[in-house]
């Protein structure tokens, strides 16, 4: 009777050992699939080099995220426009974005919509959607001022990224590390 008590105990602790362990293993390894596979988007940007001709404006910064990281590969370009922006109004309709903002970098669009206000920072400014003609990508331009001065940020949508990466791309150009370069850029 006591081997067969003990062989119990043994069997019990071993299961209770096993079942942790794969409740640990589950865990450990499952959040990011769940994420990714629930369609929520958790970007990480990387700095890359600027892809683009030198242009009156010269070199921004540009940034990557992977396709892993935001659901479709996405590239952000930004750089700042010194006194190019109308220093009473800023970027006050989809007309000023058009004008103010770098999609000429990508190719040609043609918008999905309207365009919406957007803060960052202290600054106001515009979002607006595009499609991209000849391929299957999408693009999002922004521009947002600071008196004379603005800032001009274009992120290129590959397939299969989500269409609303809007929020993300907000989000990063509103972290400490993006308004810090921006105040710097625009001697603020």
């Amino acid at each position: 009777m006591r081997l067969t008590t003990k062989f119990v105990a043994i069997s019990a602790a071993s299961a209770l050992l096993c079942a942790a362990a794969a409740i640990w293993i589950l865990r450990s390894g499952e959040p990011a699939r769940a994420t990714a596979a629930s369609g929520e988007v958790r970007p990480v940007w990387t700095e890359i080099d600027w892809p683009f001709s030198a242009d009156p404006w010269g070199k921004g910064k540009a940034f990557r995220c992977k396709a892993g990281d935001c659901g479709g590969e996405v590239q952000l370009y930004v750089r700042a426009k010194l006194g190019f922006c109308n220093c009473a109004t800023g970027v006050a309709d989809d007309g000023d974005l058009e004008q103010m903002g770098d999609l000429t970098l990508i190719g040609k669009a043609t918008p999905l919509g309207a365009g919406r206000e957007i803060n960052v920072g202290p600054m106001r400014g515009r979002s607006r959607a595009y499609r991209l003609e000849g391929n299957r990508n999408a693009a999002l331009s922004l521009a947002f001022n600071q008196r004379c001065d603005m800032v001009a940020a274009t992120a290129l949508v590959g397939p299969g990224a989500p269409a609303s990466l809007e929020p993300a791309v907000l989000a990063f150009l509103n972290s400490d590390r993006m308004l810090k370069w921006a105040e710097i850029a625009l001697g603020l």
